[in-house]
């Protein structure tokens, strides 16, 4: 398995605008699968925010997750957010969300960043929590229970 940029692969956006459409498009009535990958488009940078890290085997993408700007409008101070964390189906529960994460960290750390924050709607804070996010506040966000966590990151 690689985890390389999704700027790297831009063929493959169509497929995790499509996970991302599947698994949180319903959220949003005005949200498409064309308007996901337009929205996507934006993630295709090579070393700077907004960007996409995904996992490759095989040739075929495994998982994804970003790095991005103001994800929750309620908390416009926070300003580094991860989010999108997603491995497909048939590829969960082998440890490749956790190599995303701790990578997509690398890169923050790389760009100077030294707060990252992150909304789940595991509110026990599941393998966030594990890898050392601490949760700020439990809130009501778009009609979804979530636990908004943060982590400091170490230089």
């Amino acid at each position: 398995m690689k985890l390389e940029l999704l700027a790297d692969h831009p063929n493959l956006l169509p497929i995790i605008a499509k996970w991302y459409f599947e698994e949180w498009g319903c959220l949003s009535k005005d949200k498409t699968l064309d308007t996901e990958i337009e929205n996507l488009q934006a993630y295709l940078n090579p070393g700077e925010i907004p960007l996409i890290l995904i996992a490759i085997g095989n040739g075929q993408p495994l998982g994804a997750a970003q790095l991005k700007y103001h994800e929750m409008s309620i908390y416009p101070d926070k300003v580094h957010w991860l989010g999108g964390v997603y491995v497909s189906q048939e590829h969960r529960g082998k440890g490749i969300a956790s190599q995303i994460i701790l990578e997509l960290i690398a890169i923050a750390k790389k760009l100077k960043i030294k707060t990252l924050y992150l909304q789940t709607e595991n509110l026990s804070g599941g393998l966030y929590r594990q890898l050392g996010w601490l949760p700020i506040e439990q809130v009501n966000y778009h009609g979804i229970e979530v636990l908004v966590m943060e982590l400091i990151i170490k230089d």
